[in-house]
């Protein structure tokens, strides 16, 4: 099986209702899909959003690192070259994570279609379904707790609350999101790095004291703040899950390491895809420290791999991927079944993503 062509399209999907986090305000999913072409006709498929705030990669970032480093490190290889292949991809350019991680995910498509195999089994194949909380974007208190008593009404039991926006309100936000869903939904906050550390502890504490029951917060502090998050962790009574401050193998063990955070949150496109996400997992098992699998906004294709790598290693405890779920439509074909919280991944031979509904991929 050898790559003839690197295809690269685009996609928008719209959202339920718009998306708002400390860092960014929007409307629909917008992202890059690659398809990667072989001479046997299969096709193996990727994704990755243009989330510049986060990653710093936009679209034109993304298209490049494709066009121009990437695709010409592979076409012409065999898929069966597979370690020389996900080598090539990460030496291709500095950064552009989010670029590597959708031709990642599609050479592990095609490297499983090769071989008859879901990807999830190449994994380690744990389990067939997981189980996702779903993200409430930060409003008005009375706006989080109707979207809240919504996602409740929608069976949901595990709320990811977003803060961050104006502090003075965070603790008054989740004190009535608790009053109206009451005391058997786990509550978990992310404050994209939004608070120093000094408020971080002063709002987790004041949190907890009143009784809100917050099972974690991710990175209440900026990334790049080592030292702070060192200092929420040891001194908050919510335990700290690390997110903005893992972008690489290396920055996860040296957090696990120095005990700087509880958990670490994977993201594919903040680690460049499944190859470097197997590398935290096994820092992680070494260490006992357990992990979330996480999503940036993105549909179904990049999520979907992110499945087949939860549902393979048990290190993995907690789910964070709704992007799907909080889309309105869905126009990818096959893969895993989203059925609001529960997500069954499919046992087709790679990813199992049959393609794109027509009219919705417009090609690049």
């Amino acid at each position: 099986m050898k790559i003839t062509e690197v295809r690269l399209g685009e996609i928008s999907v719209p959202l339920r209702v718009p998306f708002k986090t400390a860092l960014r305000s929007v409307d629909s999913v917008e992202d890059i899909i690659v398809e990667i072409v072989t001479d046997t006709g299969a096709i193996g498929y990727g994704e990755a959003p243009p989330t510049g705030v986060i990653t710093g990669d936009t679209k034109g970032a993304i298209i490049g690192a494709i066009q121009d480093h990437i695709s010409k490190k592979i076409i012409g290889r065999e898929v069966d070259e597979f370690e020389d292949l996900i080598q090539e991809v990460q030496k291709a350019i500095v950064h552009n994570t989010s670029a590597k991680a959708a031709v990642d995910m599609a050479l592990y498509d095609l490297y499983g279609q090769l071989h008859n195999i879901p990807v999830y089994k190449l994994f380690g194949g744990a389990k067939k379904s997981i189980t996702t909380d779903i993200t409430i974007s930060v409003n008005a208190p009375d706006e989080m707790v109707r979207d809240a008593l919504q996602a409740i009404a929608r069976g949901y039991d595990t709320l990811k609350i977003k803060v961050g926006i104006d502090p003075s309100l965070d603790v008054a936000r989740l004190s009535a999101i608790r009053k109206a869903v009451g005391p058997d939904v786990r509550i978990r906050i992310d404050a994209n790095q939004a608070w120093n550390a000094k408020q971080a502890i002063r709002i987790l504490n004041s949190m907890q004291e009143q009784g809100l029951d917050i099972e974690l917060v991710e990175q209440p502090v900026p990334g790049a703040d080592f030292d702070g998050l060192c200092e929420v962790t040891r001194h908050s009574y919510v335990p700290v899950l690390a997110d903005e401050s893992v972008f690489s193998p290396e920055d996860a063990l040296k957090i696990m390491q120095y005990h700087a955070a509880d958990m670490v949150n994977i993201k594919l496109m903040k680690c460049g895809g499944l190859y470097n996400a197997q590398k935290i997992i096994s820092a992680a098992e070494v260490y006992g420290v357990e992990c979330m699998l996480g999503c940036m906004l993105e549909a179904k294709i990049s999520v979907n791999a992110a499945v087949e790598l939860a549902c393979a290693k048990k290190i993995i405890t907690r789910i964070d991927l709704d992007g799907p779920v909080l889309c309105s439509e869905d126009p990818i074909i096959g893969g895993a079944v989203f059925n609001e919280k529960l997500i069954t991944v499919s046992d087709e031979p790679g990813l199992g993503i049959k393609g794109i509904e027509p009219g919705k991929l417009r090609y690049l």
